[in-house]
């Protein structure tokens, strides 16, 4: 791998590791990060086959309560190093990487939880020093500081990153090929149940009696027909428009509140 690439590839985990506490640009998402490691290093298409595996998985993991969501920024740029290392060589297929980084990213999820855990106890006296600052009116100072635990979460991932991308590619090779056979597929199939387990969580946030329909027909011409995912989201986008344009008919028809949409919380902001 060129220097170059290497500093794309660091700079892409550090803006990763950003992300995953700013949520604005997605970067740490598993198909947004898993991909630009690819585009960096040659391997667009692993890259991009390997984020859209990672991120059926990711679907499940969020923050719910005191509970931290395993790391989908390590996760995503640690499996794309260790794609990209694998297939430096001649002796694997690139769905033989891809089959393995997916294996080896969970466990490298939940690893990542421990990194988290110390830059956020590090980031505790930056909010002392913030507070201080605050009290003398330094808004510069506070900027700074904001800044600097934010980079703190970047560098978090990017040292991982760099120390993996140090590694040779013929010891990768040698640690995929260790991995029995059973504890691969074991990883695949917990991964599976994992994917199952998002879908069911995001169906659960946005099932109403208006919406069931639109999930029952999606299944239905998923089944029936060979429509591609690009026809698929068309039909998608062209529901999800009849279903914004009912809406604002039902809306104007109720008189403004009173209705029972079977969505409580819906109801409840309805009436006021």
């Amino acid at each position: 791998m060129s220097i170059i690439s290497i500093i794309l590839v660091v700079f892409v985990a550090f803006l990763a590791g950003m992300e995953g506490i700013l949520d604005e640009f997605q970067f740490h998402q598993p198909l947004v990060a898993c991909t630009l490691i690819g585009l960096v290093t040659g391997n667009l298409t692993a890259g991009i086959m390997l984020g859209g595996s990672l991120q059926m998985i990711a679907l499940g993991w969020a923050n719910i309560g005191a509970a931290v969501a395993p790391d989908a920024a390590l996760a995503s740029v640690a499996s794309a190093i260790i794609l990209v290392k694998a297939l430096g060589t001649d002796n694997i297929s690139v769905q033989s990487a891809i089959t393995t980084s997916i294996a080896v990213a969970i466990p490298l999820a939940v690893a990542g939880l421990f990194l988290t855990m110390i830059v956020r106890t590090l980031a505790v006296p930056i909010v002392h020093l913030m507070d201080a600052a605050a009290e003398k009116g330094n808004i510069r100072r506070i900027e700074v500081l904001h800044i600097l635990a934010v980079c703190m979460q970047g560098i978090r991932i990017a040292i991982p990153a760099g120390a993996l991308l140090f590694i040779p590619a013929q010891t990768v090779q040698s640690f995929l090929e260790s991995m029995p056979a059973w504890l691969t597929d074991g990883m695949a199939i917990g991964g599976g149940m994992v994917v199952a387990v998002g879908y069911a969580m995001v169906i659960n946030m946005m099932a109403t009696k208006e919406v069931w329909p639109f999930f029952i027909i999606g299944f239905v011409v998923a089944a029936v027909t060979q429509l591609t995912l690009i026809a698929l989201g068309a039909l998608g986008v062209a529901m999800a428009l009849i279903y914004l344009n009912l809406s604002k008919m039902g809306g104007s028809s109720n008189g403004g509140g009173g209705s029972n949409t079977g969505d409580p919380l819906g109801d409840i902001l309805n009436d006021y």
